[in-house]
């Protein structure tokens, strides 16, 4: 089996759930972009509030999986 074989097999099998986190990660910064254009924030809190969006993400899809189980 080739690497583009392997590759094409790893894409096929979590489609969705990278289509899922790239739309997360694309909204985050979007959102973060637009705040602090509009408030024109200290670099330093710019940063962070680009690595909050690896907890929010967590968080969220955590949430998600949990709230899936309880149905």
């Amino acid at each position: 089996m080739s690497i583009v074989d392997t590759i094409s097999n790893h894409v096929r099998e979590h489609r969705s759930g990278m289509v899922s986190d790239l739309v997360f990660a694309l909204v985050w910064v979007t959102i973060v972009e637009l705040f602090f254009n509009f408030v024109d924030g200290p670099t330093w809190a710019y940063y962070m509030f680009m690595l909050a969006g690896i907890v929010a993400y967590f968080g969220f899809f955590w949430s998600l999986e949990l709230a899936k189980a309880q149905q």
